[in-house]
């Protein structure tokens, strides 16, 4: 399943700014960044359920907000992209 990731973590103190490393890198551990706080992962159920955990378990809910969107198939329906930035296929051939 395709998820996008949105995060808005608060980062008027140094807690704050440690928060937001760990909420990118544990999204960055699972897809690619789209935007600034903003990632697209191709998960399974398990994968989601871990990702959802690590990220519940790093912000705090009084100061950030975290949203989490499953794009249903067919993407290329429900997904359209303009400008430079490309994303990966994940169902396309790998090139290394």
């Amino acid at each position: 399943m395709l998820i996008i990731v949105t995060y808005d973590v608060s980062t008027e103190c140094a807690a704050g700014r440690r928060r937001l490393r760990r909420v990118a890198k544990a999204c960055e551990s699972m897809g690619q960044r789209v935007q600034k706080s903003v990632f697209e992962c191709r998960v399974n159920e398990m994968q989601f359920e871990e990702l959802e955990r690590r990220l519940l378990a790093e912000i705090d809910e009084k100061e950030d907000n975290l949203r989490f969107y499953r794009i249903t198939e067919p993407t290329e329906v429900r997904v359209r992209e303009y400008g430079a930035f490309r994303s990966v296929d994940f169902e396309g051939p790998l090139v290394v």
